[in-house]
């Protein structure tokens, strides 16, 4: 480490060395402020100020959400009445503080990082079944507003709560704390703890780290129907080899140990048991934990078992079990097999009302697709066919089975779709004017919608509908809009015809050479081009100094279909670049002002480790790369991710090691010019992968740039930070290209 470190910091302080050969200047020229760039940032991307977390009250009278100002970052709570449609301020985490600061606990930390959550304030709440209540976390502390009369009361908890949810039967709060299960009964305000013994080694009804990173598990307990006992999981991570992060700033402060599993590694030891809500002893439930140790997805419905879904640990199968609560047993409803990897749906299985069947989600067909399936898991039919391009689901209405779902053939667009009893899908806005993206969530009963719409000059407006699509308001928004209209095209390229956007600069003149950039990420579970004005808007930015910003979808990457996503089955160094490379080449046929000989490249996290890649390998194509938070070597990675893609690394060394940026960082060839940015306090993919590289490429003699966030983790929150970020992008881009 020590010899890493060296390394860095030569590279870094190079340039200061060099200053001091000089005599200092008498004064530091004035730093230009970018107008845009400082909005961007204080806006969090133009995103503050716009609805978030909408909620449909049942008796579908009220829409909940929360907003922020237009520069900040904490969130208040709001009303939008339907038959007034106006909107009002319900609760301020100012009226709840009282002049304290809000704080954060390391666990909270830990999971709002993993669920992506950079605002403050209330970031979540929850409404009772009946509606008659709201649960409102805040530091660490819980509190119930009666919506009637708006009376909030504290809930006594003790601080550090994390994961409050309301009973069924909206009379209790159960939450975890130190490391244990506890409730409260709301009248009573009286807390009992319900699970014993919980450590931070063996955890007590929290979801892991794998759970929450990579399987959308964010929760590691589930009431009962009743509401008289209780589902947990509890995690031994005691054999799961620990990482440490230091504040590389205060290192007086010594580290922080996180359980983090590396590919061919112990993962954490997860169970499931069953206890009363009154505490006592607990029923473990019964699988074969040997075979299938993954814990992927747990659901306790009103009628129907207690039911999980439990994965071998390649992902390449998995098992439906439906659990006796009473002695743990567990009986097979199905099993879901595939040669490369099974993707998983946190919505599925989700049961009928009557306990006569469920929905289920599979691409054993060729792409995604919902069946319904009866009871004990044999097929009944199919409810969304592979062709209808189902991405997730919005609602299911029990009482007219209808499945309101977001998706579309088209990937780089998506719209708010129903498939009512054994019809065929339709849109449900059909006044959607050109191409956009749409996200909707839908009220029990399916009387209201609330529609979330954007567009390639739009950003997301929030709108109310009655299940017809009748337009009933708008939920009010209070956000900055931007001061240009990204000038870009959405096409197919080449014969495998990826899905590319091209942003021009706005003054461009057309037959003059422009030097290239390629936004990329280029990996599973994600796509870049989307009909979408905010996903394009820094592209437009740096378009308009002087570059053409380009992104594809490749091999890889999901939404074309199950063959096109496997693709990087055991190679992430293959298909990946090698289609990134293909399709600029084949988009300088078509649009004769691109610079072939002056293309860069840049991205961050898995896009990172593709910009990295992309001039170690391809240094013939690509001249300069911004690699943020790349992963190096996926051996340093997580299990769930890593495993599921190359495999084991016992088994399938050979998928690491062409996978590794090391190993071309060894080989003797050309590399293009390398900017590598990361956050120090990183805990998803660790500032020592970065290290491990500039390592690399020092003793191999390849010079290159390493910019550190001091204190960042894997997001960047920090509006001066953002800044400074992208100015430094852009005078690498400029110098190098």
């Amino acid at each position: 480490m020590r010899q890493v470190l060296t390394a860095a910091l030569i590279l870094v302080s190079a340039p200061v060395f060099a200053q001091e050969l000089k005599p200092p200047p008498m004064s530091q020229p004035q730093r230009k402020q970018d107008t845009f760039l400082r909005q961007f940032s204080e806006t969090r991307r133009f995103m503050s100020g716009r609805p978030v977390g909408v909620r449909i009250t049942p008796d579908e009278k009220s829409v909940l959400f929360l907003r922020t100002s237009p520069t900040s970052n904490v969130q208040t709570l709001y009303a939008f009445d339907v038959e007034s449609k106006q909107a009002k301020e319900l609760l301020t985490p100012e009226a709840i503080l009282k002049g304290s600061e809000e704080t954060l606990t390391p666990e909270e930390k830990a999971r709002r990082e993993r669920m992506r959550v950079s605002a403050r304030g209330f970031t979540s709440y929850q409404i009772s079944e009946d509606g008659t209540r709201l649960l409102v976390p805040l530091s660490g502390r819980l509190y119930v507003v009666e919506r009637a009369t708006g009376k909030v009361t504290e809930l006594k908890t003790g601080a550090g709560t994390l994961d409050p949810k309301f009973s069924p039967d909206g009379k209790q709060v159960a939450y975890v704390r130190d490391n244990d299960v506890y409730r409260i009964d709301i009248a009573a305000n009286k807390e009992q703890r319900v699970t014993q013994g919980g450590t931070a080694a063996k955890t007590h009804g929290l979801a892991e780290f794998v759970a929450q990173e990579e399987m959308s598990r964010f929760s590691g307990y589930w009431w009962s129907p009743d509401a008289k006992a209780f589902a947990y999981t509890e995690s031994d991570t005691s054999e799961v080899e620990k990482l440490t992060i230091v504040d590389v700033m205060h290192p007086e402060k010594g580290g922080e140990d996180f359980a983090y599993p590396r590919p061919g590694k112990a993962n954490a030891k997860v169970r499931l048991g069953v206890v009363a809500a009154t505490g006592g002893k607990t029923t473990w439930v019964d699988w074969d934990a040997a075979k299938y140790p993954y814990l992927a997805t747990v659901v306790w419905p009103k009628a129907g078992p207690l039911t999980i879904l439990v994965q071998n640990r390649t992902q390449t199968e998995e098992k439906l079990l439906a659990v006796d609560p009473r002695t743990g047993k567990t009986r097979e409803l199905l099993t879901e097999k595939d040669e490369a990897w099974v993707n998983l749906d946190q919505d599925f299985p989700l049961w009928l009302e009557d306990g006569s069947g469920f929905l289920w989600y599979t691409e054993r067909n060729g792409g995604p697709e919902v069946e319904l399936r009866k009871a004990d898991g044999s097929l009944e039919r199919s409810v969304v066919k592979p062709d209808a391009g189902f991405r997730s689901l919005s609602r299911f209405v029990q009482k007219d089975r209808t499945l309101y779902f977001s998706g579309g053939p088209n990937p780089t667009e998506g719209y708010l779709w129903r498939v009512k009893d054994g019809g065929a899908p339709e849109k449900v806005s059909s006044g959607a004017s050109g191409p956009g993206t749409e996200g909707g969530i839908v009220s029990k009963d399916g009387g209201l919608v609330v529609l979330n719409a954007s567009g390639p000059k739009s950003l997301p407006k929030t709108h109310v509908l009655r299940a017809d699509g009748t337009r009933l308001g708008e939920l009010p928004e209070v956000a900055q809009e931007p001061p240009f209209v990204p000038n870009t095209e959405v096409r197919q390229v080449g014969p495998r015809k990826f899905w590319a956007s091209i942003t021009r600069p706005r003054d461009f003149k057309k037959g003059q050479k422009l030097p290239v950039i390629v936004e990329v990420y280029g990996g599973p579970t994600t796509t870049v081009v989307y009909q979408n004005m905010g996903a394009h808007l820094m592209a437009q930015w740096m378009a308009d100094q002087g570059f053409i910003v380009v992104k594809f979808d490749g091999r890889g990457t999901p939404l074309r279909g199950h063959e096109w996503e496997r693709a990087v089955r055991y190679d992430f160094a293959g298909v990946t670049i090698e289609d990134q490379a293909a399709a600029i080449q084949e988009l300088a046929k078509e649009v004769p002002e691109i610079d072939i000989n002056r293309v860069g490249i840049s991205g961050w996290s898995f896009g990172g480790y593709m910009a990295a890649l992309a001039v170690l390998k391809r240094s013939d194509v690509f001249k300069a790369a911004v690699a943020g938070a790349p992963v190096v070597d996926w051996l340093d990675y997580d299990t769930h991710y890593t495993e599921r893609y190359l495999g084991l690394p016992q088994e399938h060394p050979e998928a690491y090691e062409k996978s590794s940026l090391l190993t071309y960082a060894k080989q003797d060839k050309p590399m293009g010019k390398l900017l590598l940015i990361h956050g120090t306090a990183d805990d998803n993919v660790y500032f020592f992968h970065t290290l491990k590289l500039s390592d690399a490429l020092f003793r191999a003699g390849k010079p290159h740039d390493l910019l550190p966030l001091s204190g960042l983790t894997h997001m960047v929150p920090d509006p001066v930070v953002t800044e400074r970020q992208w100015e430094r992008v852009m005078d690498h881009f400029k110098r190098s290209l």
